[in-house]
């Protein structure tokens, strides 16, 4: 017998050889291929139910009321509840019979608990799970959709089973549950990973045992966006010639199914974390209302799945509604192996964008007919659904791209459409853009829609789409293009009457904030008399700057790209009010990026040539505030941090473009100008960017302020200044020195210095 102090084994790997063997065989036997996987297939039906949650309960029966009303609000009818052990005589047993009374389709998910799972292998742990199942099925088999078997069999810290346990496992379920003619679901692979799936169908096959209904946990949260070909298979490089986004993942999933001979396949667990999209980007809430309705509709789309869950339905990090616990201690065993209960009170609940997101999507495409993908997988995403009654389009970009509705349909086809936001409000004829956040297009069945050809998103252009109560307003005049940021149409018109590119002329050098190769001035805010804004305009174009910018956007949608990027990536920045750029310009210079005036205290540039004199602080007389070194280094090393976490390399970071608000408390607050040169990734910016960014900014510091700044700035990374670091800074010291000496300033300053000197001479 095991004394009580003495710990279990190390579990051994569920990736064991012979799933290996399986799972290479079927892979290098070509059959995890079909052609075209990334694309939609036209002309399928959506199941009726095609959506469901999962759901539990609370010890308080008035939850059971909760999340039934919550679920007739969503109009799903179609949920799953995980049941284990104690469940026999708790508050789920209760909440199941409930939804059996009201008339849901369940699947009930049996598990058994992370250490009763680990011992499967154990006798006495087969009888008590023969037990366990034939109380279940007695009470409640008949009256369920299905039974799945099976939870995150490939995490072995979440499922606890070893292969033989998890076989035993399932070998008496399937005798108990099929003895008693009732469906069987199995066996919840997690994410996309096709040899578990092979080799464990492989080896029920083998015993006559395999599933009714073919389960696979089909998330696509760690590629991010559901669009994404996934970079985890084999990195980056690939990701985009191997085109593994989810529709190709779901069909490849539903092949393997019917090549066991399996019809039916469901994803009985998806969800993003808003912890975990905040990591890049600052708007949980609103990009995983976003997700909801994208992954929703691409799984409709894919036409492999039967049933496409969303879990669990109540948590303040995955669920559709917070229960307001965001600081308590999440549970140890992932919602996704086990979602036990409902947590919190009921008076700290509220929705989530995501509950109308879910609302909205249920509402227009279940029971409908996929008709075909009219853009798919370059970035813009159109497809068409059709129901009894109505034609409907769904329309999103991602990544911060945008398409203009009006170089999609023709005016007759956009006057007679219904258009829908994500979460199902009506929106106006001033809605001419497509973002990420999905719109629909609705028309009578009887209307003919035709597309325009050639159908793409607007070329280099980005934009930010959850900045809260602003739109925006494409702006099509004269010869000139852009968009402007507005609260509604009167404010965006009288941007455009006030600010109108015809009638912007740069001022003199005198009259102008900066004027050297971009003119930098301020006007009036149209919106505020007591407000300024800032205007940018190339007014120099170097010859070879002439020739290579030519076949770049305008300077103006550059700044207006890289602000937003920055933006919608939780980086603060001047703000946004517009860009104009005249079509068709062959001098580069008739383009206007307009902002908000930012009333800063000093730039970091001229802090740390304070600091580089030997000041320990820099005083603000204005505000007669003083803040150290110390003080600096430690906030400005936190948010060039967060800057590169979101994918940032911002590539032109001297002290210059980073203004400084200083308060009361000695809180600095920065904000990037200068952005049109940042680059911008879907993961953190790698390392040797990171550093090329820091030498620019370190320029006009000492080295004894460089590595305290740098050392704090690694110490986020868990890296230490090394004389790799270290290297990287002299180099660029030298190549600064060296362009002031012979670049094109030193030249000019030599030039200057000898018609200085020339007259001295002659006389």
């Amino acid at each position: 017998m095991r004394l009580a102090n003495k710990p279990l084994k190390k579990q051994a790997s569920m990736l064991t050889w012979p799933i290996i063997r399986s799972g290479l065989a079927y892979i290098l036997s070509g059959k995890l291929s079909v052609k075209n996987g990334h694309l939609p297939p036209p002309a399928h039906d959506i199941p009726h139910n095609f959506i469901g949650v999962c759901v539990a309960s609370a010890a308080d029966p008035q939850m059971d009321d909760y999340v039934i009303e919550q679920l007739r609000l969503l109009g799903i009818y179609q949920v799953r509840l995980d049941f284990s052990y104690a469940d026999l005589d708790g508050f789920n047993a209760r909440f199941l019979q409930r939804l059996i009374a009201e008339n849901f389709q369940i699947t009930l998910h049996l598990l058994q608990p992370f250490a009763n799972a680990r011992k499967m292998e154990n006798a006495a742990e087969q009888t008590q799970w023969q037990a366990f199942l034939t109380t279940v099925l007695d009470r409640f088999g008949m009256q369920v959709a299905c039974i799945e078997i099976g939870s995150t069999i490939n995490r072995k810290r979440w499922a606890g089973y070893t292969v033989n346990g998890f076989l035993r496992a399932w070998d008496i379920a399937y005798r108990a549950i099929k003895g008693r003619g009732i469906k069987l679901a199995g066996v919840n692979v997690t994410d996309f990973e096709p040899i578990y799936n092979i080799g464990i169908l492989t080896m029920l096959k083998a015993k006559n045992q395999l599933p009714d209904i073919h389960t696979n946990n089909l998330f696509s949260e760690r590629v991010s966006e559901p669009e994404r070909f996934d970079h985890r298979i084999f990195k980056y490089r690939w990701a985009t010639a191997l085109k593994f986004n989810l529709v190709k993942k779901a069909r490849l999933l539903k092949k393997i199914s019917t090549d066991f001979g399996i019809q039916r396949l469901i994803s009985p667990v998806a969800f993003w974390a808003i912890y975990r999209i905040e990591r890049l980007l600052p708007d949980g809430e609103q990009k995983q209302a976003d997700y909801v309705a994208r992954y929703m509709l691409l799984n409709a789309a894919s036409g492999a799945l039967d049933q496409a869950f969303w879990g669990a339905m109540i948590c303040h990090r995955e669920g559709l509604i917070d229960d307001g616990l965001i600081d308590a201690e999440y549970p140890a065993l992932e919602r996704v192996t086990h979602y036990a209960s409902v947590d919190g009170a009921r008076k700290d609940f509220r929705y989530h964008p995501s509950f109308y997101g879910m609302q909205t999507v249920a509402a227009l495409i279940q029971g409908a007919r996929y008709q075909s993908a009219i853009a798919s997988a370059e970035g813009l995403e159109i497809h068409h659904f059709q129901t009894d009654q109505h034609h409907v389009h769904a329309l999103w970009t991602i990544n911060g791209k945008v398409a203009l509705l009006k170089s999609i349909y023709h005016a007759a086809d956009l006057a007679q459409a219904e258009i829908m936001h994500r979460d199902g409000n009506q929106l106006d004829g001033n809605q001419h853009l497509v973002t990420e956040s999905p719109i629909y297009l609705r028309w009578p069945l009887s209307h003919g829609i035709h597309t325009k050809p050639n159908l793409a998103l607007c070329k280099d252009l980005a934009i930010h789409a959850h900045i809260a109560e602003l739109q925006y307003y494409p702006y099509h005049q004269d010869g000139w293009f852009g968009l402007i940021l507005a609260k509604n149409a009167a404010e965006a018109a009288l941007i455009a009457e006030k600010l109108d590119p015809a009638s912007l002329t740069s001022p003199q050098k005198d009259a102008a904030l900066r004027h050297a190769r971009n003119a930098i001035w301020a006007l009036p805010d149209p919106r505020d008399a007591n407000r300024k804004v800032t205007v940018k305009q190339p007014v120099k174009m170097y010859p070879h700057k002439q020739l290579l910018d030519r076949f770049k956007p305008s300077k103006a949608k550059r700044s207006w790209n890289g602000t937003l990027e920055l933006l919608r990536r939780g980086v603060a920045a001047a703000q946004p009010l517009a860009f104009f750029e005249k079509e068709h310009d062959t001098t580069l210079k008739q383009n206007f990026y307009i902002c908000e005036y930012v009333d800063t205290d000093c730039t970091i540039a001229e802090m740390f040539v304070h600091f580089a004199q030997g000041h320990q602080e820099f005083h603000i007389a204005a505000k007669n505030i003083s803040v150290s070194a110390e003080q600096t280094y430690q906030q400005l090393a936190q948010y060039l941090h967060r800057m590169h976490q979101s994918g940032t390399f911002f590539r032109d970071l001297s002290g210059g473009n980073i203004l400084v608000q200083a308060h009361a408390n000695k809180q600095l607050h920065f904000s990037l100008i200068d952005t049109a040169r940042a680059r911008f990734y879907n993961y953190p910016a790698p390392l040797s960017q990171r550093l090329s960014d820091m030498a620019r900014i370190c320029n006009k510091l000492d080295w004894v302020g460089r590595e305290r700044l740098m050392a704090l700035y690694l110490a986020n990374i868990s890296r230490k200044v090394t004389f790799r670091v270290k290297l990287g800074f002299y180099i660029y010291d030298f190549k600064v020195a060296f362009k002031r000496k012979f670049g094109r300033k030193g030249i000019k300053r030599l030039i200057k210095k000898f018609k200085e000197v020339k007259p001295e001479k002659q006389t």
